[in-house]
């Protein structure tokens, strides 16, 4: 099994780090309803304030990454999101970590105000970087990240685990994601398309209606801190699951609810969730399907509400458990 495989096998496990770092509590979002829920950042030094809040730059040569060759995953310092795979790293002789792909997601490009450098931060937090450069021609890739290394911790792939999938349609997924991946346990989520029989939509095709996908969020997450049934519960609870090809003023068949299985466990549990809601009185039109090919969404789309400091307009948080 070659190094790159051995670490998607999973991201990462954040226990080691975490264990190891004072976190403090940060509000990301409140509902409109009587749940609040925290994300929590991990303590930051004033030196580390200053590159990853402030934008600062470290010296070159002077990072614990620059010359640096172990196997694994590099992850942001200031939430623990999986950022960099160690087989994407490569050296540069500039002075900096250099790597020339990014874990899908995981980045978020955004022009410099001189406009003519282009700024990396993470996408889940908003943590700053680095740049990313082109057509230096270092990799076939022509692609350069250029990171501060305190920017950064690493997981060796020895302390790597399993991480677990989930495959959730509620509406636009720019909601979706912002309240899914707030839940403890989850370590990443992703938009994009699932459920269509065009191969690699785009969003303009999805939103003609005529693709059959749904937007759609991939939930990565721990399964030493959580399960299928609370994420999926949770879902149900930040969506209307009684509306049918739509999510409050959003209508379309690209809109529909729907939860699609990876294996008969989610599916089995999906299905009692469901029935528990209709004993409740909810008309329940989720629909329940196996999983096909994800597409990731647009650059764009991921992280939406992080970048824009925006608030869902359809999704809020509604106790039905």
């Amino acid at each position: 099994m070659s190094p790159k495989s051995i670490i998607n096998v999973g991201i990462i496990s954040l226990l080691l780090i975490a264990a190891a770092c004072v976190s403090t509590v940060s509000p990301f979002w409140q509902t409109s309803g009587s749940q609040e829920v925290d994300v929590k950042y991990n303590e930051l030094t004033p030196a580390e304030e200053r590159v990853i809040i402030q934008k600062g730059t470290e010296m070159p040569g002077s990072g614990k990454y620059d010359d640096f060759e172990e196997v694994g995953t590099y992850i942001c310092k200031r939430c623990d999101a999986a950022l960099y795979f160690s087989t994407d790293k490569f050296d540069a002789g500039c002075g900096w970590p250099s790597f020339d792909d990014e874990i899908d997601g995981a980045i978020t490009r955004t022009m410099d105000a001189d406009g003519i450098r282009t700024e990396i931060t993470c996408t889940n937090c908003g943590a700053h970087l680095g740049h990313v450069f082109e057509g230096e021609r270092f990799t076939e890739a022509n692609t350069r990240h250029c990171v501060n290394s305190i920017s950064l911790n690493f997981v060796p792939a020895a302390t790597q685990v399993a991480t677990e999938t989930a495959y959730f349609a509620g509406g636009c997924f720019w909601g979706t994601e912002h309240l899914l991946e707030s839940l403890e346990g989850v370590t990443s989520v992703q938009s994009g398309y699932m459920g269509g029989h065009e191969d690699d939509p785009t969003y303009e095709e999805i939103c003609t209606g005529t693709t059959g996908h749904a937007e759609t969020v991939e939930v990565i997450y721990d399964p030493s801190k959580t399960d299928f049934e609370t994420v999926a519960k949770y879902f149900f609870e930040i969506h209307d699951p009684t509306q049918s090809n739509r999510q409050g003023p959003d209508i379309g068949s690209q809109y529909r609810s729907a939860v699609f299985y990876v294996d008969e466990g989610q599916k089995e549990t999906t299905e009692k969730l469901i029935e528990i809601l209709k004993e409740k009185g909810y008309n329940v039109v989720t629909e329940v399907e196996s999983a096909e090919a994800f597409w990731p969404a647009e650059d764009y789309h991921q992280d939406y509400y992080v970048s824009t400091g925006k608030q869902p307009y359809c999704h809020f948080y509604t106790k039905r458990f």
